[in-house]
């Protein structure tokens, strides 16, 4: 069959992960031979590596030698069809993408070539923009799925049962956890909201070899009397409302783990009181004269910049020192690259065994929207998005639509392709906001780093960041 492709025009190599490690193999099924030189031509000068063979017969054994990422197909040939061959090829390589052509577009070719698994149509004569286009988008769709099972592997397969993730920065945390999980060091965890601090003081403890309890506060949830109720107990009619006697948290964490988050928020006069605590390995309840000893091991969280808040008098220096023996930077989810779809893909199996639905893939463009996007509510956000995406979810693999709007209306590049109307334009603030989150990003979330990159005194730094969380 003759078929025309029209003049060659100048191409954009491809980018990103289709071509991310080499280039991905084509594998085109025509008898027109003419047809299949001028594709290996075309496709060769994108970085493809293409083979071409002229029939249904020979392209399935070529598919017992190599596994091609793109199949390329003719589907009307002589002897055995591009359909049946596109059936019989995904029988042998399953996760291989197809391509079929047609010199006769109808409706009906378009639907058999999908119910045939193809993952594309296109119609003769083909262009050779038109043809990269769609092998472009198919190799992408390729990589991306394997990008995607990998992930999942790494799912089941990763170190800490809490903590989802293998980024350098998730190992290296992670590195941390293990090395001082048996000892009693006390252990300073920061972070933005959302990133997980609560679980990486759980894989501590998980770890820890201590058989008492792991109990959690937070600080900001409570006024100073309560939490100094909860965390040292009281005697009976030490206040309104305590009619009995009750231990504290430090005593009922007895060889366990007590996790102190936002420990940022505690009133300097309860401040303290944790410090003679801790200095003495004992605790007296509210309304006694009694001091009770404990062991238990305190772990402590924060979202704040505790070194600036000492200098600002507002968190005790000596309570600081006290608490930040070892330090474990949690790094926001913008910062952890591929860690995004691995957490997408566990979080989305969650939901999924949770409402009994039987949603299981993410798509491509899906996976691109995710990793785009930056996350100011970390994984928690993530978590959110996933379980809104399964309940919406009309089929077994995710789509875009399903998507919160914040998260498909999203633009990474932010200067690019921006609007010509001076009134879209960002404004100054604006500018600096999205700059000192680059580098934020850049640093591991690290302020005080930061400060030096960005030439500020860390005081302003921290008003900056005020200012952009009001």
């Amino acid at each position: 069959m003759s078929t025309v492709i029209q003049t060659p025009e100048p191409t954009i190599g491809l980018g990103g992960t289709a071509l991310a490690a080499a280039a991905p193999a084509i594998l085109v099924a025509d008898d027109d031979k003419e047809m299949c030189e001028l594709a290996e031509a075309s496709l060769s000068r994108r970085g493809y590596k293409v083979t071409w063979r002229l029939s249904p017969e020979e392209a399935l054994a070529e598919l017992d030698r190599e596994d091609f990422a793109v199949l390329l197909i003719d589907i009307h040939m002589q002897g055995m069809n591009g359909l049946e061959l596109c059936s019989q090829a995904l029988l042998k390589r399953p996760d291989a993408v197809v391509v079929v052509m047609t010199g006769f577009g109808t409706l009906e070719d378009a639907i058999g070539a999908m119910r045939a698994g193809a993952y594309d149509f296109i119609t003769k004569p083909v262009s050779t923009d038109a043809l990269a286009l769609s092998v472009d988008r198919a190799a992408r769709h390729r990589a991306m799925n394997d990008e995607l099972k990998r992930l999942r592997r790494r799912v089941d397969q990763h170190e800490l049962p809490n903590i989802v993730g293998h980024s350098e920065s998730i190992r290296h945390m992670a590195d941390i956890v293990e090395r001082i999980a048996e000892t009693d060091t006390s252990v300073l965890i920061t972070g933005e909201s959302g990133t997980g601090k609560e679980l990486v003081a759980r894989a501590i403890h998980e770890r820890s070899g201590r058989r008492g309890p792991f109990l959690a506060v937070n600080c900001a949830a409570l006024p100073e009397t309560l939490l100094e109720s909860e965390l040292f107990g009281h005697a009976r009619g030490a206040f309104t409302d305590a009619r009995v006697a009750r231990q504290g948290l430090f005593v009922e964490a007895h060889n366990g783990t007590l996790f102190l988050d936002e420990v940022g928020e505690m009133p300097l006069g309860m401040q303290a009181k944790l410090l003679r605590a801790l200095q003495e390995r004992k605790v007296r309840p509210l309304g006694t004269g009694q001091e009770i000893p404990f062991d238990s091991r305190l772990i402590t969280a924060t979202n704040r910049e505790l070194e600036g808040e000492v200098e600002q008098k507002r968190f005790r220096e000596d309570l600081f020192y006290r608490i930040n023996v070892v330090r474990i930077d949690v790094p926001p989810l913008r910062s952890r690259g591929n860690d995004t779809l691995m957490l997408a893909q566990y979080f989305l199996e969650r939901a999924a065994a949770r409402s009994g639905r039987q949603v299981t893939r993410i798509g491509r463009l899906v996976a691109e929207k995710l990793t785009d996007y930056d996350w100011p509510g970390n994984v928690r956000e993530l978590e959110n998005c996933m379980e809104r995406a399964v309940a919406l979810a009309r089929f077994d693999e995710i789509t875009v639509e399903d998507l919160p709007e914040k998260v498909r209306q999203f633009q990474p590049t932010e200067f690019q392709n921006m609007s010509s109307n001076p009134l879209e334009l960002p404004s100054m603030e604006e500018v600096e906001e999205r700059h000192i989150r680059r580098v934020l990003t850049a640093v591991g979330g690290n302020k005080t780093l930061a400060a030096k990159v960005l030439k500020l005194d860390r005081r302003t730094l921290y008003r900056k960041l005020k200012r952009q969380v009001a």
